[in-house]
């Protein structure tokens, strides 16, 4: 049985087990019920929390310094890292706006992380002047300071330099860059491990969710997830071909005709690094894009250009901020985007992976790790639509810079 099998059928059992501790309250039962779902609930999150430093780390590190190509593809570099700039910040734009438009989680009132919130501070309402301050000065630190207090942001920029020097530095620190595989090997076994164990947190955190909150937070999931699955596909359907017609003279028929093989199957898998091969494949053979630069682009892409997942990320943390009563200002919703930009960065591209660096997203604006439990139900079927609009996003780009490289090089010509 996969994963998604179980998964979905962890949260029917799981909803099914609530409504029974509903039918039989005040007794022993449900009170060890209760105790037990907790236990078990805290583990899963415990290990969420535990492997988001190291796997943000090694992610972003290995990603970074696998661009041995970063030199002699100089004007390609620049193109591709300006287009998945110019679509994850419209991506971002977009969820922000929709979950604004449409209010999504506002009007209940949920207390199943009140004893988190309390031990949570929210950041106060800073000026532009003053945030930037303040983000330089928590980013730029001791890099094992930030490792110990889980500052993801400064481990961010610690592992964003030394990918970089690893690049420079070429074959001299080819033994540095092998390490750094293996450690991100190892740190995705242990991601593959924590989710075994995810049928198992979302029963536990589903049953506790119907147990003892009010069930009007479910309909509130549900119209979470349509404005969400909405708006992604509005940005894949919409927004993107729009970019590629006007930047990469394609017709959008034509491409959702060539990348056809590559979306379904990430539709089907969830995971964009799976694809990849099919990507490059599609991209070489149906979208004309040439060989050296579907190879330089769409593993680069995987790694750095991810529209579904920041969409997600951002709208997910204005939702559970709305469900916690909570008012985000706006300079707390410009952290929210640039968090979600870099968490989008370090998210591996294996299914719902997302929900590990979804933590880090929360905590940026002072909103409990614990609250992705109201996510999980609903994650895998999100993840199916999103992983489809980022691959979507990597080969449209792949189309772009090979226009752009062309193009280049008749004038140089």
């Amino acid at each position: 049985m996969n994963l998604n099998t179980q998964i979905l059928i962890a949260a029917v059992l799981g909803v099914a087990f609530g409504f029974l501790l509903i039918a039989y309250p005040q007794t022993a039962f449900v009170d060890y019920s209760l105790y037990g779902l907790g236990v078990l609930s805290s583990i899963f999150i415990g290990l969420l929390k535990m492997l988001l430093i190291p796997l943000i780390f090694s992610s972003i590190v290995v990603g970074v310094s696998n661009l041995q190509a970063g030199g002699q593809f100089g004007r390609v570099w620049k193109i591709t890292a300006l287009s998945c700039f110019t679509t994850t910040t419209l991506a971002l734009i977009l969820g922000i706006s929709c979950a604004h438009l449409f209010d999504v989680g506002k009007g209940v009132d949920i207390q199943l992380f009140q004893a988190a919130m309390d031990n949570h501070q929210t950041p106060d309402t800073l000026t532009p002047s003053s945030f930037f301050t303040t983000f330089i000065q928590n980013t730029l630190i001791n890099p094992f300071k930030a490792f110990s207090e889980g500052n993801v942001l400064a481990v961010v920029v610690f592992a964003l330099f030394l990918g970089v020097a690893l690049v420079k530095g070429g074959e001299r620190f080819a033994l540095v860059r092998n390490i750094s595989q293996q450690f991100f090997d190892i740190m995705m076994m242990l991601v593959g491990w924590v989710m075994k164990l995810a049928p198992i947190g979302i029963f536990a955190l589903l049953a506790k969710l119907i147990a003892t909150e009010d069930l009007s937070v479910l309909s509130r999931l549900v119209e979470f997830a349509a404005v969400v699955t909405g708006t992604t596909i509005f940005h894949g359907v919409v927004v993107l071909p729009a970019l590629l017609w006007i930047f990469g003279r394609m017709n959008p028929i034509t491409f959702f005709r060539g990348a056809r093989t590559a979306l379904v199957t990430a539709f089907a898998t969830s995971s964009s690094s799976a694809t990849m091969p099919l990507s490059m494949k599609c991209a070489q053979e149906n979208l004309g894009v040439r060989p050296q630069t579907a190879g330089f682009v769409i593993p680069l892409g995987t790694q750095l250009n991810m529209d579904g997942t920041a969409l997600y990320e951002a709208a997910a943390a204005l939702f559970i901020a709305n469900l916690m009563g909570l008012d985000l200002s706006l300079t707390q919703q410009v952290i929210v985007c640039l968090t979600a930009m870099i968490a989008s960065l370090g998210a591996p591209g294996i299914p719902s992976a997302g929900m590990v660096t979804m933590i880090m997203v929360l905590q940026s604006v002072g909103l409990p790790a614990e609250a992705i439990a109201i996510l999980l139900p609903i994650d895998r079927v999100l993840d199916t639509v999103r992983t489809v609009v980022n691959v979507q996003g990597d080969m449209m780009i792949s189309v772009v810079v090979d226009r752009y490289a062309k193009q280049a090089e008749a004038e140089a010509s």
